[in-house]
């Protein structure tokens, strides 16, 4: 089965400090990422296990402790990993009292992911879970392409700015709305990079190097 329109889900990571105030820019990232990989019904419990796994970290291991996410497809499964510098402090499944003020993460992720596990590594701990994305396509990686999940990530971008919009709109003024819409969802991504002490122009010259190393695979299909 030939996928001549499609591009893969390509792995990605992104370090962070493991502090309370990350956690939302954490998920509004992921939040991103799934819907440009066209992920949409899982990304509710991908949001709520990085949320637990961070928040693990926080408690067990340190406020501030550099730590990375990495998000990437394992056959049909989505798979979230925090990585973490302590090989001692190892997550432990307890089964917590409702009126618990603590306890309960490691079980709601285990109630949430399909599967989960620690991997002890020479210089790190690895947290892991994976969700079932439900993807039966032979081409699993490719079962949508990424202008599909654009699209549907700039009318949810659209929906917040404008949430009265009826999507009746002419067709250049649709297209105008989407450009504004794309414009502020990469102005939002490289303030969030450089608040981060990454430089906005290498971030923007990476994704054009990526852009057209990928546009040049699509032709030569």
């Amino acid at each position: 089965m030939e996928c001549t329109t499609c591009m893969p889900r390509k792995s990605w990571d992104l370090p962070f400090l493991a502090e309370p105030q990350e956690l939302a820019a954490l998920r509004r990232v992921l939040r991103i990422h799934l819907a440009m990989w066209g992920l949409p019904d899982i990304t509710p419990a991908a949001l709520l296990c990085v949320s637990e796994l961070v928040a693990n970290v926080i408690s067990h291991v340190g406020c501030g402790t550099p730590t990375t996410l990495a998000v990437s497809m394992n056959g049909s499964h989505l798979r979230l990993e925090v990585h973490d510098p302590d090989t001692r402090a190892l997550p432990t499944l307890l089964h917590a009292d409702l009126e618990a003020e603590a306890g309960r993460g490691m079980a709601l992720i285990d109630a949430t992911a399909d599967r989960w596990g620690v991997e002890l590594r020479a210089d790190r701990k690895v947290t892991w879970c994976e969700l079932d994305a439900g993807l039966s396509s032979v081409c699993i990686h490719m079962a949508r392409s990424p202008v599909t999940g654009v699209e549907e990530l700039l009318n949810s971008y659209r929906a917040k700015k404008a949430p009265n919009a009826t999507g009746s709109e002419s067709e250049p003024l649709a297209l105008t709305m989407a450009e504004e819409a794309a414009i502020d969802i990469i102005a939002d991504l490289l303030r969030w990079m450089q608040a981060r002490g990454r430089d906005a122009d290498d971030v923007l010259d990476q994704a054009q190097t990526h852009f057209e190393a990928e546009t040049e695979n699509v032709t030569r299909w």
